[in-house]
Parts: structure tokens; C-alpha cells; sequence
């Protein structure tokens, strides 16, 4: 599966008019497997957000992202109580293609199951997600990003309450996806993990501070230039006004 370049252009993404990632320019390579980085409020996700299409950047614009990308979002920023089952909540990643009104095949609902198992959640059909472990929902997460499909992929914070051994589970799954050629951005805390295991890294700290290569972008210099970033945001900043 081969995905289009993703290239951002003077991007600034952010929420009723405060830009909470600043002027960030590059491409995300077809089959590249990139790791997002940075201090808490940093503008990752938001970023995320942005190439996923679910708000408009304020300013730039991110090419090629349209109609190829599926986004694994933060798990505790979703609502649980809905009482869906765990086949259908996977089912619902077929929601591009199948829209409101088509039914979903036998093959489909087979597929879906593939996915749950996949993932470690056989026999799980029929539970309600409510009723999941808080790993078991990010599992499910996983599987829904299975059935979907798409050339690129986004993940934020993918590892989030899984135990060791499920984690490496799905960094396996993910390196499986990178290897058919699928494009890989995912937001990540480890730093460990990212020298180990992404060649690429976006460091961000509002502005950006690197990207490419990971042993390039993850230095000490920049990890110090982060912090004093973070160090120095304050709430109610003035707009930003940097020249395009």
C-alpha cells in the first residue's frame, strides 16, 4: 500500500485563534515511520489533528493528507458510555466507505473479528466497550485502525495504559504496517522507544525544533531548548504574529 507525501507549509494549527504549534514546514516521506515529539503542550496532537483534517490550520497548509489517513486519538479523550459492542465500535472504522445508510456484509463483520483477534480481544464481540479495561480499550483502538485500512496512519500516544507485553504486541503490529509501505506518525513520550525503533523524528516545542533523522533531531541541544520553551509559556500569550 502506497501512500502520497504529506507536506505541511508554513503550518500553524491551533484553538479560536491561539496557535498552539507554530510555522511547522516539512514532508512526511511515503512509508516514512516518524516519531512526534515534545514537553506537554508542545502542539503534537494538535498537529495530529490538523493532518487528520478534523480542524483547519490557522495559517499554511498541509498537502496530500486528504482521503488516505486514519487517526488512533487519545483513548482518555473518548467517550465510553455509549453502549456499543466491541464488534460494532470496530466495525464504525468501515464508516468512510460504508457511510450511514449501507449494511455491513458478512465478509465485513468477518473482517471485523479478524481485527479484535488480531489485536488480542477474541471472544470480546459482544462486550460492551464500557466494560473494558482501560488497555483493552486501547486494544480495541488498534483493531478499529485495522479495518480501516488506510496508506496513512496516525497515532496518538498509541502505547498509552498497555502492559509491557501488549505494548510490544502492538509496536509489532506497527512496525507490520510500516513494512507495507504504509506511512507511520505517531506521538510518543519514550524516548527510548523512538531512538529504538522510529528513524525519523518531529520535535516540537510550539516551534519546531527538528525534524528528520532521529539521531540528528534528538539531541541534547534540543532537549534543552524544549524544556527552556516550556519553561517559558504562559497562558493568555499574544497572538502569534511571525511573518509567513
Amino acid at each position: 500500500m502506497k501512500a502520497a507525501p504529506i507536506t505541511l507549509t508554513n503550518v500553524t494549527c491551533g484553538y479560536e485563534g491561539r496557535p498552539a504549534v507554530h510555522h511547522v514546514s516539512g514532508e512526511f516521506a511515503p512509508g516514512s515511520l516518524t516519531a512526534v515529539i515534545g514537553p506537554n503542550g508542545a502542539g503534537k496532537s494538535t498537529l495530529l489533528r490538523g493532518i487528520a483534517g478534523l480542524q483547519a490550520p490557522l495559517s499554511g497548509e498541509i498537502a496530500g493528507a486528504a482521503g488516505q489517513v486514519a487517526l488512533l486519538p487519545q483513548a482518555a479523550g473518548l467517550d465510553r458510555s455509549f453502549p456499543i459492542s466491541c464488534l460494532d465500535a470496530v466495525l464504525l472504522g468501515l464508516w468512510p466507505s460504508a457511510g450511514a445508510f449501507r449494511a455491513i456484509t458478512r465478509a465485513e463483520r468477518a473482517r471485523a473479528a479478524e481485527a479484535l483477534a488480531a489485536v488480542g480481544l477474541s471472544g470480546f464481540a459482544g462486550r460492551i466497550v464500557g466494560t473494558l479495561s482501560a488497555g483493552q480499550f486501547q486494544r480495541l483502538l488498534f483493531a478499529r485502525l485495522l479495518l480501516q485500512d488506510a496508506p496513512v496512519l496516525l497515532l496518538d500516544e498509541p502505547f498509552t495504559a498497555l502492559d509491557e507485553r501488549t505494548a510490544a504486541d502492538m509496536l509489532a503490529l506497527i512496525h507490520r504496517w510500516h513494512g507495507e509501505g504504509r506511512t507511520i506518525i505517531a506521538v510518543l513520550h519514550d524516548m527510548d522507544l523512538v531512538t529504538r525503533d522510529f528513524p525519523r523524528t518531529l520535535f516540537l516545542a510550539r516551534d519546531c525544533l527538528g525534524w528528520g533523522p532521529t539521531d540528528t533531531v534528538l539531541t541534547p541541544e534540543n532537549r534543552l531548548r524544549a524544556r527552556r520553551m516550556a519553561e517559558a509559556w504562559r497562558e493568555g500569550a499574544a497572538d502569534c504574529r511571525r511573518a509567513a
